[in-house]
C-alpha cells in the first residue's frame, strides 16, 4: 500500500481540508548500472570535500547560494522551513479556471490528494463535487521538498482530487531567444491543405490511453533477454526519410486513401499496396484490433506479413 509523500491542507476561502497526497504515476524506465567497461567493476558516486578529498555525511551537508567572486551564504534547511513556515504545509487555491484554458506546456507530474482522516471527508467531498459541477480547476501553491510548485487541482474520475504540478510562466523559455531562427511558414496551397485536414480528419478517435504503450521499453527488456540467453540482437529499422515537397500531395493522397481503407474492417486490408502506404503506428493499430501475438517486438515489415497473414486467414 502506497504511502503518503506529503501531509497537508486545502485552504479553500474560509474552508480547511487536511490531505495526504500520493504518487499516482510511476517511472517503468529500465535502469541501469555503470560499470568500467571490460570489467565487471561498478562505478560509484561519492560526496568528498573538494578540498580534504574525504568524504562527507549526508546529515554534515548544507545548502549554499553563490554571492560572486567565488563566496557563498551558506543555507541551513531549518532556515529555509523558517522563512515561510506554513507554505509547506498548505495547498493555497487562489482562483478556479477552466481546465482547457491551460497550455498543456505547464503540466509537469499529477498526485492523487485525500482527505487524511474520515471526519474530513464531508468539506473533502464538498470541494470535489463543486469542481466537477463546474467543470473547473483550482489553481493553487505549496511548498514541497523546499521548493514551491504551481499547481492545478481538478476532480477525478475516481472520486479523488488530482494535483498536476505546473511550470511558472518564467521557466518557459522563449523560443524567439532559444532557436537559431523561427520557421518561416509558408502558405498551404488550397489542395494540398484540404488534403492535410482530410487526413486529419480521417486520423481522429476518441482518446484511449490504454491504445498506447511504451514499445521502446519493451524493446529494451528484450535486448537485455536476448543478450542474456546468447541470442543474435535484432536491429530496429531506420527512421523514415523527409517528404520530398515534389511528392508532398502525392504522400498526403495515399495517406488519406490508406486511412479511408483502415476504416473499414481489420479484414479490408489484404497485404497488398494498402498496406505498403501504412506508417508501423498504423500496422501497430491493426495488429492489436487482429489481436496479434507479439506484435509489440516486430518491426515495421515483420507487423506488415503478421496483419497480411492474419486477414487473409480472416477473409
Amino acid at each position: 500500500m502506497a504511502r503518503p509523500i506529503w501531509h497537508g491542507a486545502i485552504n479553500f476561502g474560509l474552508v480547511t481540508v487536511p490531505v495526504d497526497m500520493y504518487g499516482a504515476t510511476e517511472d517503468h524506465t529500465i535502469s541501469f548500472r555503470q560499470f568500467e567497461r571490460g570489467t565487471s567493476d561498478r562505478i560509484r558516486y561519492k560526496r568528498v570535500n573538494e578540498r580534504t578529498g574525504e568524504e562527507v555525511a549526508f546529515a554534515d551537508i548544507v545548502k549554499g547560494a553563490e554571492i560572486g567572486g567565488g563566496e557563498y551564504v551558506i543555507i541551513e534547511p531549518d532556515e529555509l522551513d523558517g522563512i515561510a513556515p506554513g507554505r509547506s504545509r498548505t495547498i493555497d487555491i487562489s482562483s478556479f479556471v477552466a481546465l482547457e484554458e491551460i497550455d498543456p506546456i505547464h503540466f509537469q507530474k499529477t498526485y492523487w490528494l485525500a482527505p487524511s482522516k474520515e471526519e474530513y471527508g464531508k468539506a473533502y467531498g464538498l470541494l470535489l463535487q463543486a469542481m466537477r459541477k463546474t467543470n473547473r480547476a483550482g489553481v493553487a501553491t505549496f511548498v514541497m521538498r523546499g521548493k514551491e510548485y504551481l499547481t492545478a487541482i481538478r476532480a477525478g474520475d475516481d472520486d479523488l482530487l488530482l494535483l498536476t504540478t505546473m511550470l511558472f510562466a518564467e521557466d518557459l523559455r522563449d523560443p524567439a531567444k532559444e532557436l537559431k531562427s523561427l520557421p518561416e511558414i509558408t502558405p498551404a496551397r488550397g489542395k494540398e491543405l484540404d488534403m492535410a485536414i482530410s487526413l486529419v480528419d480521417s486520423m481522429t478517435e476518441q482518446w484511449d490511453p490504454k491504445e498506447y504503450h511504451d514499445t521502446y521499453t519493451e524493446r529494451v527488456e528484450k535486448l537485455i533477454e536476448d543478450k542474456k540467453a546468447g541470442r543474435e540482437v535484432v536491429v530496429g529499422e531506420e527512421p523514415s526519410s523527409p517528404t520530398k515537397v515534389v511528392d508532398l500531395f502525392e504522400a498526403l493522397s495515399k495517406s488519406v486513401e490508406s486511412r479511408k481503407n483502415r476504416r473499414g474492417t481489420p479484414g479490408s486490408a489484404t497485404g497488398g499496396e494498402d498496406l505498403d502506404t501504412l506508417s508501423k503506428a498504423d500496422l501497430d493499430k491493426m495488429a492489436r484490433e487482429l489481436d496479434i501475438k507479439g506484435r509489440s517486438k516486430m518491426t515495421r515489415d515483420e507487423l506488415q506479413k503478421a496483419v497480411a497473414a492474419t486477414t487473409r486467414r480472416a477473409s
